[in-house]
């Protein structure tokens, strides 16, 4: 069973410039929760116990967020609105800190994680990416997978030509109608790309990741990108791609990010 996860949020947020100067992009409200929000819930859903939030030196809001809050509740009670506590709960489940002191790339963020990991397969869940309608929890179809493979299997989602050239991208072979078993995978290649199958923030990873993650040299902007320790890995392990079941909204988008919002409607009453 995977009861762990690692969830990176201390990047720098430029897509959604200026407002992430002050508001993080994990923080932007959904229906009066912060999407980072829906992400800790999909990851209980799936069976996580146990949480690492990756954060930066600025982004203390998001602590705070996951924290109780003394000061509110004992107003709410003061000025009889105690129908507003269930509004101030949070997700039941162990949520520990660390700080990327510098912006080095989501690999460096992964590899915080390995002491908290220790020698257990687990889960890495990115803010950007909300998934919806899904008839199971996005992370759970890939547990699902990772039982059967028992292997790293990482989230895919099918796009349009032009826009290959912004994502990670696997070569696959099928071997089912969801399901393909890695020979390769490109970041963000400009030409000919191996398939229209792009990577979203969705991955179960065997530990032995992180000696890959350990492996690779920083690219020019000096930052360690996770497609390279992929790709890496797949000298000796195996590694499964699939398709997410569910609708995929990227918040850095401004255009996808205000049609998430607008399906979702904000609780009523909170007077």
């Amino acid at each position: 069973m995977i009861k762990k996860a690692i969830i990176p949020a201390a990047g720098y947020g430029t897509r959604s410039l200026p407002v992430t100067k002050v508001i993080p992009k994990e923080m932007f409200p959904i229906g009066g929760k912060p999407a980072i929000h829906y992400i800790v819930e999909e990851a209980i859903q799936s069976g996580i116990e146990e949480i690492l939030i990756v954060v930066s030196k600025w982004k203390n809001i998001i602590v705070d967020y996951f924290d109780a809050s003394l000061e509110l509740e004992a107003f709410l009670e003061k000025n009889n609105k105690l129908h507003l506590l269930k509004y101030t709960e949070m997700p039941d489940v162990h949520i520990q800190y660390v700080r990327q002191p510098y912006s080095r790339g989501l690999g460096d963020a992964i590899l915080l994680g390995k002491r908290f990991v220790g020698n257990e397969p687990f889960a890495v869940l990115l803010p950007d990416d909300i998934i919806i309608n899904a008839k199971t929890p996005a992370l759970s179809q890939l547990v699902e997978t990772y039982n059967s493979t028992n292997a790293s299997v990482i989230g895919l989602n099918q796009v349009s030509p032009e826009l290959v050239k912004k994502y990670g991208v696997i070569d696959g072979t099928p071997v089912s109608s969801n399901v393909y078993k890695l020979n390769g995978i490109v970041e963000k290649p400009q030409s000919n790309p191996p398939s229209n199958l792009a990577v979203i923030g969705r991955y179960l990873f065997d530990p032995a990741i992180f000696s890959f993650l350990e492996q690779v040299t920083p690219d020019q902007s000096n930052e360690i990108q996770l497609t390279e320790a992929i790709s890496k890995m797949l000298g000796g392990h195996d590694c499964y791609g699939e398709l997410i079941d569910g609708d995929r909204f990227d918040i850095g988008s401004d255009d996808e990010y205000t049609e998430l919002v607008k399906k979702f409607t904000h609780p009523k009453g909170k007077k």
